[in-house]
Formats: C-alpha cells, sequence, structure tokens
C-alpha cells in the first residue's frame, strides 16, 4: 500500500513538475517578441477579417512562429471577435500579447492632408486628388453629393472649413469634405452667435462671403479686421466693393492672370463689385477662422479705401485723394519685386 501511495506521489510531483515547466516555457514563448523586422511589419486589416486570418497572414510572414496561443488567449479572453478594421505597422519589439492589444485597441497608421485658407473649392478638391492616400469618390465642385450640402445655394463654394485633417486608409475625399463642412457650420454658428451688433449681414452665410472676400484680399493677419472694416462701412455707404478676387472668380477659367479694363466693365459677370453694388452671389473661396472672425468683428474705423504696397500689405485712406495718392505711389511706380500678397509660406494654412 505504501508502495502505491509513494508511486501516485511521485507521480503527481512529477506532474505538478511537468505543468510547472511546461507553463513556464508557455510564458516565456508569449512574452517573447514577435519575429518583426526592424523597419517593422505593415498589417491591413480588412472589414470582415477574423483573427485567425490575420495569425494565418502572420506565420505566412514569418512574423508568428505559435499562432494558435494568439488565438487560444484571445478565445479564452473573448477577444478573437473585437480586433478592428484598419492599416496597422507592427513595430518591434512586439509581443503576442501587445499584438492582439493593438488589434483590439485598433491602434492604426493614420495620415493627414492639409486644405490651406484661401483656395477655391475647385482648387481644394485638387488637393485632396493629389493625396496617394485619400480614396478618389468625388467628380468636382459641382458633385451632387456637395451640392446637396449647399442647400440651395447656387454653389458649395465656401462652405468647408480649410483645416488639417486625419483620416485612416480607405477614407475618401468625400469623407474629408463631409467633416469640413461640419467644421465650417460649427465655427459659423459660433462666430454668427457672438458677431458684433449693427452689421450688414442678413444671415451667416452673408458673413461667409465677407469672410471669403476677407481672405483672398490679404494673407497679413493684423490687416483681416481692418479689410472687413473697409468693406462693412462700404456696404453702408451703397458704395461698390470694388474688390478684385471677386471679379477674377467670375471670370473662372477664362482668366489668364491679367485683369483687364473690359473685365472690369463687365455686368454680365455677377461677382464684378465693380459694376454691382453690395456682396457677391457666393462666397468666392475657403475663408479660415481668422477670416471668418474678422468679418464678424470688424474694426472700427473712418478708413473706406486700400491699395496694395507691394510687400504683400495694404496702405488704407480716408479719403478718395489720398487713396488715388497711395496708388500712385504704389501702383503706377511698382518696384521689381512688387507682390499683392505676402510671400509664400512652409505653413500650407497661411500660404495663399
Amino acid at each position: 500500500m505504501k508502495r502505491v501511495v509513494l508511486a501516485i506521489t511521485a507521480c503527481l510531483l512529477l506532474l505538478s513538475v511537468t505543468v510547472l515547466v511546461a507553463g513556464n516555457w508557455l510564458w516565456q514563448r508569449w512574452q517573447q517578441p514577435i519575429g518583426l523586422p526592424v523597419e517593422g511589419y505593415p498589417l491591413i486589416v480588412e472589414s470582415g477579417d477574423t483573427l485567425r486570418g490575420v495569425a494565418e497572414e502572420l506565420t505566412e510572414a514569418g512574423v508568428l512562429e505559435d499562432p494558435w496561443m494568439l488565438r487560444f488567449y484571445a478565445r479564452l479572453k473573448a477577444l478573437d471577435d473585437q480586433i478592428k478594421r484598419g492599416e496597422y505597422l507592427l513595430h518591434p519589439p512586439l509581443t503576442q500579447s501587445s499584438l492582439l492589444r493593438q488589434l483590439v485597441d485598433g491602434d492604426i497608421v493614420t495620415y493627414q492632408v492639409t486644405i490651406p485658407e484661401g483656395l477655391t473649392l475647385a482648387q481644394a478638391l485638387t488637393v485632396l486628388a493629389r493625396d496617394p492616400v485619400l480614396v478618389p469618390e468625388l467628380t468636382g465642385a459641382r458633385d451632387q453629393r456637395l451640392l446637396e450640402l449647399a442647400q440651395g445655394a447656387a454653389t458649395a463654394e465656401g462652405l468647408f472649413l480649410p483645416e488639417t485633417y486625419r483620416f485612416e486608409r480607405g477614407d475618401s475625399d468625400w469623407q474629408i469634405m463631409q467633416r469640413a463642412h461640419v467644421a465650417l457650420k460649427q465655427t459659423l454658428d459660433a462666430a454668427w452667435a457672438d458677431r458684433d451688433a449693427g452689421l450688414p449681414y442678413e444671415s451667416p452665410y452673408e458673413a461667409l462671403v465677407m469672410a471669403s472676400i476677407v481672405e483672398r484680399e490679404t494673407g497679413v493677419p493684423g490687416e483681416r479686421r481692418e479689410i472687413a472694416g473697409v468693406f462693412v462701412r462700404r456696404i453702408m455707404k451703397n458704395m461698390r466693393l470694388q474688390t478684385d478676387p471677386t471679379v477674377i472668380y467670375g471670370l473662372g477659367e477664362g482668366f489668364d492672370g491679367n485683369l483687364r479694363r473690359t473685365h472690369l466693365r463687365d455686368d454680365s459677370n455677377p461677382y464684378n463689385t465693380y459694376r454691382h453694388k453690395g456682396l457677391p452671389p457666393t462666397p468666392i473661396a475657403l475663408p479660415g477662422r481668422a477670416a471668418i472672425e474678422a468679418a464678424m468683428h470688424p474694426l472700427p474705423g473712418e478708413t473706406l479705401f486700400f491699395v496694395a504696397r507691394g510687400d504683400g500689405s495694404h496702405q488704407f485712406s480716408i479719403t478718395l485723394e489720398a487713396h488715388e495718392e497711395a496708388v500712385r505711389k504704389y501702383q503706377l511706380s511698382r518696384r521689381s519685386d512688387y507682390r499683392s500678397s505676402p510671400p509664400p509660406s512652409s505653413d500650407p494654412n497661411t500660404n495663399r
């Protein structure tokens, strides 16, 4: 009997040691870094992909040696059906445990695209179309989906906030524009609620039109409110805005870079603010937050005119006589390095 007890005890002890050794081995294998290359391993999980499929791909690529451990642990923790779709870049060192956590958390690769301030809608769509990762869906500025966002306006121009947007592989230009439209609406609504009293705008949309003109007239931050003030005072005095960017926008693709007197005399161009009083029918560009704020809080004063100095800034005048003198000084005797806008910036949000 004692021999039987000793034999059973010895077997149990041996089994315990075996389990302990096996458990320790499994734990070490579980915590051991998987075989990732130094530069990392790109992994794309599509919608509907399973953990089993992901484990098989990684095994075939030589990244995983014990895929069954990953599947077993994930099932034990009820995580096998919780992995997120997207593009991953698996960086060493990474264990199977941290790999599973990354897949469940959706720690994926993200990208970003910047829509600079002052672009037209068509130009902004070109920026998105050139992005190598974004999926192209939109057919242009007249795409029906964009026009539906305009809610009755003639075009969707100006209805998207120029910003930097982050996205994932598989996202489309249409998704970016939807986000940009929501951001613009939120920004415009908040600015409209906090606008100065007595402004000559009947709606937030008219304020947006003004902001787009301010955006196209200057890239100098300190001038935005003063330019908005000039235009507001001109409207309130029943004066024409007489701003070149609106005329150029109305010319569209027919503009060759040279604004002529015939353009300024053209009554058929609804954006010709030299011939038509008040604001143009739609925005002429995508205004940024600063331009929208300037339109809502124009700088008080008496100035009614301004002219480009040639270095990107402007000379403001109260009287027509002073303005004509400034025109003779800065326009009729242009220096060789004359610029009507600021020099290009490395910041895509300010480069116009």
